[in-house]
């Protein structure tokens, strides 16, 4: 039956009862397809609403805070401690009577002197002479350790005693200036037979800096 009406529809005019079938044709094409469609159209809009909303989403601006910090560091020069001039009592001879010392005073000018038997001859004498190198303004803690065994010795074995040693009037412990610069002075005091045999005394001591 419903074929007739279509063909019907295509090949006369019209009438009002065809114009009914189409209406109900149409509400049934609708009916039919109405749920796909709305789909469809639920989908486009939902993109368009994406489209719209993306922007927006990358373009919003969050709280935020901003704080400035320095990035810093102190690099040292290398440290340094230099032996410019050895610890010298220079030329002396003894009486054969009586024991006697001579010393170094511990500063520039290396002043000498002799007690007892001990006689000062003329010579080159002087106290040791350290310069050092550090951050300005650094402390240094200064250890001084005397020859082993507290003896000057020379090749054939004769000793003489090493009373004692000594840093200048600034101490074991003392600043660099300005600049990082340091000197130390080192002075003795040693002791002599009365009949000390003749010959060059000699040993090493050692001068230790410690940079704090």
């Amino acid at each position: 039956m419903a074929p007739k009406q279509g063909k019907f529809c295509a090949n006369h005019k019209p009438s009002i009862g065809v114009k009914a079938w189409r209406c109900i044709e149409a509400t049934s094409l609708v009916s039919m397809w109405g749920t796909k469609m709305r789909f469809h159209v639920c989908l486009a809009a939902l993109a368009a609403s994406a489209a719209v909303a993306s922007p927006a989403f990358a373009q919003q601006v969050f709280p935020s805070d901003t704080a400035q910090a320095t990035a810093r560091g102190v690099v040292l020069q290398q440290h340094s401690l230099i032996n410019q001039s050895n610890l010298d009592f220079g030329i002396v001879t003894t009486d054969g009577v009586n024991s006697g010392s001579v010393t170094i005073a511990a500063n520039a000018g290396g002043t000498r002197a002799s007690t007892g038997g001990v006689t000062l001859l003329p010579s080159t004498s002087s106290s040791a002479r350290f310069d050092g190198l550090a951050a300005p303004l650094e402390t240094v803690v200064l250890t001084l350790a005397p020859p082993v065994g507290n003896v000057l010795q020379d090749a054939a074995g004769d000793q003489i005693t090493v009373n004692s040693m000594s840093v200048d009037a600034a101490g074991l412990t003392r600043a660099a200036n300005s600049i990082g610069n340091f000197t130390v002075y080192v002075g003795g005091d040693f002791g002599l037979t009365a009949t000390q045999p003749a010959g060059v005394y000699s040993a090493d001591f050692q001068l230790t800096a410690e940079y704090q």
